[in-house]
């Protein structure tokens, strides 16, 4: 006789949201390599425009920082939905986001600068929107270096406390963005962004406050 098929766990485990989680990263791995594998289609057929860099080094850039805003909106959604299964969800989309950074960061480094470490030192010197884009990708590579099990173990409550530096990368990635489309007086995605990460650190307030420490009081501020 075969045996039915298991049931899932009960709706609001640790196991249903392992169970949940499990089943949507397959999900998640496809929707975070199709921007890739747009792009390797449009090389592989030629389609790439005319300065093909450029395009390259804007879609990974755009890219980046879409999936560092999904990953900010997890705990937010999280609160508003209780889907506490997408907790197990935010670590993926953080290292894809990383990912895609650093996809960005190297075609600049490599076809773009060719390696020209003068040149490189000159526009992180003079051109605030690329200074402003290294700042945001250094932020990053600690919380891409740290995002193993081990690592949260090892840190402990330091964890929580050196991935608050997001909330550093996300405004400098921000700031990047939008310097880049000044130029071009093309403000309208930067906006959209900015807008999206106001609203989803704004969700996050309220819980920071819940969090912050009640200084104890002392017997002058009992009063007699």
């Amino acid at each position: 006789m075969t045996r039915p098929p298991a049931r899932p766990p009960r709706p609001g485990s640790f196991a249903h949201r392992d169970w949940v989680a499990t089943r949507l990263k397959p999900l998640v791995w496809v929707l975070c390599l199709a921007p890739l594998a747009a792009l390797a289609w449009r090389g592989w057929t030629g389609r790439l425009t005319a300065n093909p860099v450029e395009f390259l080094t804007h879609r990974t850039g755009f890219w980046a920082l879409v999936l560092l805003t999904g990953s900010l909106a997890v705990t937010p959604l999280r609160r508003l939905t209780g889907w506490n299964w997408l907790t197990r969800l935010r670590r993926l989309i953080g290292l894809f986001a990383f990912f895609y950074a650093t996809l960005h960061f190297a075609i600049w480094l490599a076809v773009d600068r060719f390696f020209a470490w003068g040149d490189i030192l000159a526009d992180l010197l003079d051109r605030p929107y690329i200074t402003a884009g290294f700042v945001a990708f250094a932020l990053l590579v600690p919380l891409a270096l740290t995002s193993t099990r081990g690592s949260i173990r090892r840190l402990g409550h330091r964890w929580a406390l050196l991935h608050r530096l997001v909330y550093l990368a996300a405004p400098a990635a921000l700031l990047h963005f939008f310097w880049k489309r000044s130029a071009k007086l093309d403000l309208f995605e930067p906006l959209v962004f900015t807008l999206v990460v106001a609203v989803l650190l704004a969700l996050r307030v309220p819980g920071w406050l819940r969090r912050a420490p009640v200084p104890a009081r002392t017997p002058a501020d009992r009063g007699p």
